[in-house]
C-alpha cells in the first residue's frame, strides 16, 4: 500500500454511471490483490476488460529444483547469467520456496510485442543495470539504475528498455509486498523515524488511453504455467483511476541509512516486508562512531531465516572477492559473520560505499538448476584461515 493516488478522469461517486462522449458507459473495474477487504483501486475502461477471443497452448514455467535440502553457505555469480533477447525468457529462477521465487535476468529487450500479467505473485524488480519505462494500465513509470519497481499481482504491464544492456534482480512474492509495519502510523502514513517517506515513492505518471480493437496477447502466469490469452481490445484503455493499489517505484539511492554509536542490526535496513520474508537495502553510510566501535558486523546465528545478499556496487568490508551481481546464501542453522581479517581491518574506518539488496526468508530456500550453473565452488570453506 503506497498512498492514495489518482490519474485521468473519474466520476464523482464510485459505482455510478460514468458515460463516454457518445453516451455509452465506461467499464468500471475494481482491482485488489486481497479480495474486497483490503487496499484497492477503481479503473475505468473504454471497453470491458473481459473480451478473450482466443488462447494459446500453455507453457510450463515452474522452476526445476536441484537441491531441496542443504546446510552450507553458497555463493553465485549473478552476472554469469547470459543475456537473452526476450524479457520473460531471460528470467532465471535461482532460489525458491513456497513464499517467493528469486530470479536473475539479463534481458536484451522488453516485452513490446506482448503484455505480461503475473496472476500468482507481486513482483519486485530491482534494476541493477539499464533504464526504461514500465507501462501499465495505471500509466507510466520511468526507471533506472537502483530502482525498485513493485508491481501488484494481476497488473498487466509492458517493460521497455532503452538499450540491450540490462540486469535485474527479481523477487516474486506470493503475498502482498508492503512497507514495514513499524514505520507506519495506524492510518498508514510513513512515520518520522522511517528511512524513507512518501516523497520518495514514485507513482505512475501520464495516462495514455489506447482505444484500440484487434488482437492483443497478454501472457498470463498462473500456478507456474504461462497462458497466452488474446483480448479483443487494448488493455491500456483506461481513462482514469484512483485508489491505493498500483505499481510504484522507489530508488535505493533515496533510502536514508540509520546509524548509531555501535553496530546496528540488519532490521534498520529493512525496506519492504511480505509474508515470511523481508527485503533490506544496504546503502553508503557513515560507520559507528563509538571510540571503540567495530564497524564489521558481528557473527550471528541464522536460526530462523535464510539470508540472501545480492551485491550491487561498492566495497564490502565483511566479504572477500565480492563481484557485482554476486549472490550469497547463508542458510538457517549455521552461524556466519565476517571473513577472516575483516573485523580488524574495519576498525577505524569511517564509512562504507557498499550497495546491496538483502532478502531474509523465514522458510528454507531451494536451489534451482540455474543456480548450480553459476555457483562459486568452495565458498562454504572461505572462513577457514
Amino acid at each position: 500500500m503506497p498512498f492514495y493516488h489518482k490519474l485521468g478522469n473519474i466520476p464523482h461517486k464510485r459505482h455510478t454511471q460514468f458515460r463516454k462522449p457518445d453516451g455509452g458507459l465506461y467499464s468500471e473495474q475494481l482491482f485488489s490483490t486481497e479480495g474486497f477487504s483490503n487496499d484497492y483501486s477503481l479503473l475505468y475502461h473504454v471497453h470491458p476488460p473481459t473480451q478473450i477471443i482466443s488462447t494459446d497452448e500453455p507453457v510450463n514455467m515452474m522452476p526445476t529444483v536441484a537441491e531441496e535440502k542443504m546446510l552450507k553457505h553458497r555463493s553465485f555469480e549473478g552476472f554469469k547469467v547470459a543475456p537473452v533477447a526476450d524479457y520473460l525468457k531471460s528470467r532465471k529462477p535461482v532460489l525458491v520456496n513456497s513464499d517467493l521465487h528469486i530470479s536473475l535476468a539479463a534481458p536484451k529487450a522488453g516485452s513490446q510485442d506482448y503484455f505480461f500479467k503475473n496472476a500468482d505473485a507481486d513482483e519486485m524488480l530491482f534494476i541493477h543495470e539499464g533504464s526504461g519505462v514500465l507501462r501499465t494500465m495505471y500509466g507510466e513509470l520511468p526507471f533506472g539504475y537502483g530502482d525498485y519497481l513493485v508491481i501488484p499481482r494481476g497488473t498487466i504491464y509492458q517493460i521497455h528498455f532503452k538499450d540491450d544492456h540490462n540486469r535485474l534482480f527479481i523477487v516474486e512474492s506470493f503475498s502482498p509486498i508492503r512497507f514495514p509495519k513499524r514505520y507506519l502510523s495506524k492510518y498508514g502514513q510513513l512515520l518520522e523515524h522511517s528511512p524513507f517517506c512518501e516523497r520518495d515513492i514514485r507513482a505512475p505518471q501520464n495516462l495514455p488511453t489506447f482505444n484500440e480493437k484487434g488482437d492483443f496477447l497478454i501472457k498470463t502466469k498462473k500456478k507456474g504455467v504461462l497462458y497466452g490469452l488474446h483480448y479483443a481490445t487494448h488493455p491500456f484503455d483506461v481513462v482514469g483511476w484512483d485508489g491505493y493499489c498500483y505499481p510504484f517505484a522507489f530508488s535505493i539511492h533515496d533510502f536514508e541509512p540509520i546509524t548509531g554509536r555501535v553496530h546496528q542490526p540488519p532490521p534498520v535496513h529493512q525496506t519492504f516486508e511480505a509474508h515470511n520474508f523481508v527485503v533490506c537495502s544496504f546503502c553508503p553510510r557513515l560507520f559507528d562512531y563509538h571510540p571503540q566501535a567495530i564497524p564489521a558486523p558481528y557473527n550471528h546465528s541464522n536460526i530462523d531465516s535464510d539470508e540472501v545478499l545480492y551485491y550491487v556496487d561498492g566495497d564490502f568490508m565483511s566479504r572477500k572477492n565480492v563481484t557485482r551481481g554476486m549472490i550469497t546464501l547463508h542458510p538457517a542453522g549455521i552461524p556466519h559473520g565476517p571473513h577472516p581479517g575483516a573485523v580488524q581491518k574495519s576498525i577505524g574506518a569511517k564509512e562504507t560505499k557498499e550497495l546491496a539488496v538483502m532478502v531474509d526468508t523465514f522458510h528454507p530456500l531451494q536451489l534451482t538448476v540455474e543456480a548450480l550453473d553459476i555457483e562459486n565452488e568452495g565458498y562454504t570453506m572461505s572462513w577457514a584461515e
